[in-house]
Order: structure tokens, then C-alpha cells, then sequence
């Protein structure tokens, strides 16, 4: 009989499923975890769903549970972080409309997919090998986009215009291919769209950025949930302390962010998912060793270059090296 993680046994044990097993070690471990990733999303912004889905499937959660319980969490915290913009009149609400036009519907039919690739079993492979993609993607997003924002750094806020012109047909598209990776992994709302409009609109004020990814992000996220919870539900065992968790660990880790290099960790974070992500494909453990320690030994050496190019130094030591203006950095 195949070893099963602890923790699927003590949220599969008690008279009931749901409320009688919030205070389980096996709800105490996701609490830890939700705090956890909650202080890296503070401090940087980066990484909800990309990193929260997969450590609970790490922890022996099974995926499409894993999936529907996170996007309700995410639904919650995307709304605060979105409401602080709206108050601050930065999200540009006609790009936003044609971003939830397109993701909405998709993100909606993500549960629904789910649930016809077959029984649970085969739910679970279509989700591993679907989330193992997806970081690979969020990965490479979250590296082109440490990439596009060195102009920043380079050329200040010299290149940013307070208006532009929002293209209807590719940011449609643009939801639609986020919407159906979010519906389906969870993956991807913070960082695939945030990379695709920066492609886009290059010249965007970043506090209007951000605060457009959030809002658009809010009802792409609700509905993504909604298709979940229709076809698998939730388990307060696995949501309330991913909330109880996660709320107080973004707090920290945003009041943290100015002692800590952001570099540093938003680097470490490419490196964590792209290694996740080839792990939940099935590639051997020593292949994943070997890659890892290529990224960590050549990795630096190949973003000293690509500063170079950009016309910065190599190396930079400075903790704000290629941040986004302060005012911009909310939860994402």
C-alpha cells in the first residue's frame, strides 16, 4: 500500500468533513504554510497562487481541492488589495472591462474542465501535470518581468505617459489565455497577465498597472472559484486557515519589504517555481538537483549580463536595484 502524506489523514479523519477539523495538526500545518507564502507575497508582491497550490499539494492535499480552496482565498485578498487602488483612483477601468471580458467566462469554465477530464484520479494527473506547466510559465513571466522592469531603473519615469491607448482585441485575448490558465491551476493572475500587459503597455504608469491587475483580477478569481466550488466545493479544514494564515503573514512580510533585498527574493522565487514546477512533472530528482544548481551558479552571472546590456552594472547591491515606485506595491 503506498505511504500517504500525514496530513491527508488528519483532514480525512473526524465524524464530519469540514468545520470539526480546523483545529487538526493537519489544519495547523496549512495554517504555517498560508503564513508563510503570505510573508513572501508581502514582501514581494509575487507568488499567491503560483506558490500556494503547490505546497499544498505538497502536502498531501489533493489537487483539485487544492485548486478551489486557494482561488477562494485568493478571491478575498485580491479584493482588499484591490479596493486600496480603487480608493486611489489608479486602476484604468476601460483596460481592466476588456480584461475581465476575456478572462471571466474562461476562468469560469476552468472548474468545469476539471471536472470532465474523468474521475478523481484522473483529475489529479490532468491538474499535476496542468500546475507543473503553469509555474514553468509563471516562472518565465516572473523572469521577463524583473527583465522589462529594469527601463525603470534605467531610464526613471522619463517613458511613462499618464494616458494611453487600450488596444481592445489583444487584451481581450490577454484575459482570455490568463482567465483559462487561472480556472484551470489557479496559476498565472499575478503573473502572466502582469508580464502581458507590461508587453502591451510598455509606457503605463506602474501604480496604474498594478492597480489594474488587481482589479481585473478580482472577478477573474471569484469566477474561477465559483466553477471550482460548484464542482468540488471547499473544506474549512484547508480554507479558514489559509485565510487565518495568509492575512497576517502579507501584513508582515509588506511591512518587512524595506529591509529586505527584493531582488534577491523575487529571483529565488523564479528559481523555486521553475524547480516545482519540472518536480510535479516527474522530472527525476537528480535532474532537478542538477538544473537547480546550474540556476543558483549561472543564474547571477546571467543577470549581470543582461544588466549590462541594459547599460546598468553588473552587480548592484542596493535592495531597491529594480523595484517599482513604492506607491505601486500592493498584493497582487
Amino acid at each position: 500500500m503506498p505511504e500517504v502524506p500525514l496530513i491527508t489523514h488528519l483532514l480525512a479523519a473526524g465524524h464530519g468533513h469540514g468545520w470539526d477539523q480546523l483545529f487538526t495538526s493537519g489544519a495547523l500545518g496549512v495554517l504555517v504554510v498560508a503564513f508563510g507564502v503570505g510573508i513572501v507575497v508581502g514582501l514581494t508582491g509575487m507568488g499567491g497562487g503560483a506558490l500556494m497550490t503547490p505546497a499544498l499539494i505538497f502536502l498531501g492535499i489533493n489537487p483539485a481541492a487544492a485548486v478551489a480552496n486557494d482561488l477562494v482565498a485568493a478571491g478575498i485578498n485580491k479584493s482588499i488589495g484591490a479596493g486600496v487602488h480603487w480608493r486611489r483612483g489608479s486602476p484604468n477601468l476601460k483596460l481592466a472591462s476588456y480584461l475581465i471580458a476575456g478572462s471571466v467566462p474562461f476562468a469560469f469554465a476552468g472548474g468545469f474542465i476539471v471536472h470532465e477530464v474523468g474521475n478523481k484520479g484522473a483529475q489529479t494527473s490532468f491538474l499535476t501535470n496542468a500546475i507543473g506547466w503553469a509555474l514553468l510559465v509563471a516562472a518565465a513571466s516572473y523572469a521577463l518581468r524583473i527583465v522589462l522592469q529594469l527601463r525603470l531603473v534605467r531610464d526613471g519615469n522619463a517613458w511613462i505617459q499618464e494616458d494611453i491607448r487600450v488596444r481592445p482585441l489583444p487584451t481581450v485575448l490577454v484575459g482570455a489565455i490568463g482567465g483559462l490558465l487561472v480556472g484551470i491551476t489557479s496559476v498565472g493572475s499575478g503573473s502572466l497577465i502582469m508580464v502581458a500587459l507590461l508587453l502591451l503597455y510598455p509606457r503605463m504608469i506602474a501604480v496604474r498597472l498594478v492597480g489594474t491587475d488587481l482589479v481585473q483580477a478580482v472577478p477573474l478569481v471569484i469566477a474561477a472559484a465559483v466553477g471550482h466550488v460548484i464542482n468540488n466545493g471547499v473544506d474549512p479544514a484547508i480554507l479558514v486557515p489559509l485565510i487565518i494564515g495568509g492575512t497576517p503573514g502579507t501584513f508582515i512580510g509588506a511591512r518587512m519589504a524595506g529591509w529586505v533585498s527584493q531582488s534577491i527574493i523575487r529571483n529565488g522565487i523564479v528559481v523555486v517555481l521553475t524547480l516545482t514546477g519540472l518536480k510535479m512533472l516527474g522530472v527525476p530528482p537528480q535532474w532537478v538537483g542538477i538544473i537547480g544548481a546550474g540556476m543558483l551558479l549561472l543564474g547571477p552571472l546571467a543577470w549581470g549580463f543582461i544588466r549590462q546590456i541594459r547599460g546598468l552594472p553588473a552587480f548592484d547591491n542596493d535592495a531597491t536595484a529594480w523595484r517599482v515606485p513604492a506607491e505601486s506595491e500592493e498584493v497582487q
